[in-house]
């Protein structure tokens, strides 16, 4: 997938084109709306990430003067700019979709996901009351997480990291993915805070070796192995 991440502040769009790359995303760069209009007229992009308050022309003008050519990308607004009002704003301007800055990484994702699927013509699966992956279960209502039915006893850090495996049980997400997903726009991208964690984790879930898999060299991967 080809992003086109129009945002004026450097360290965010950096933060944004590390977390993306292990997803398989591609993520270019524009600083503000005139570039990010010229490189629409010389290649095409999957999704737009568009920031709202920018130098000279501004996210939502740019938004207009897009869908006024008949450009139909889908666009995801990111603004500092969080109230109601705003949000109308953004999408009456032609947006997709609005996201409120500070976010979470998993969110941002999921809502390129869901703009991704939308713009395949494809329907967005039900919310679950629960995610369950083998003998673990996360019930998003209380947020905790049961192993055989038995409340797990894990730190903040930890059920975030465990959640964010067992929302993509089967898949293999790098070290930067689980980092920017739990510690954010702050973390220090040489940190081994996640190797720590998942040590943690596994120490207090039963024969989690068996569940959580180490890709050297890249990341982790949760499977779902019964634990009897």
């Amino acid at each position: 997938m080809q992003i086109l991440m129009i945002e004026d502040e450097p360290r965010v769009a950096d933060f944004v084109r590390r977390g993306l790359r292990p997803e398989g995303w591609m993520v270019e760069v524009a600083p503000n709306a005139e570039d990010g209009l010229e490189r629409l007229k010389s290649a095409t992009y999957d999704i737009v990430l568009l920031d709202v308050m920018l130098p000279g022309m501004s996210g939502d003008e740019m938004c207009r003067h897009l869908r006024r050519i008949r450009n139909d990308v889908p666009i995801l607004m990111l603004s500092a700019l969080g109230s109601t009002d705003d949000r109308v704003k953004g999408l009456r301007t032609g947006a997709d979709d609005y996201l409120p800055k500070p976010f979470e990484f998993d969110e941002l994702v999921a809502r390129i996901d869901a703009l991704h699927r939308r713009r395949a013509g494809m329907l967005e699966p039900a919310e679950a009351g629960a995610i369950c992956v083998g003998p673990l279960r996360y019930d998003t209502g209380s947020m905790r997480i049961y192993c055989n039915e038995v409340e797990l006893d894990l730190s903040a850090k930890e059920m975030a990291v465990l959640v964010v495996l067992m929302k993509n049980a089967g898949r293999v997400l790098a070290r930067e993915r689980l980092l920017n997903s739990v510690w954010g726009l702050e973390a220090d991208p040489l940190t081994n805070v996640v190797d720590v964690t998942i040590s943690r984790i596994r120490r207090k879930l039963p024969r989690a070796a068996d569940m959580i898999t180490t890709i050297r060299n890249y990341g982790y991967r949760l499977d779902a192995r019964d634990e009897g």
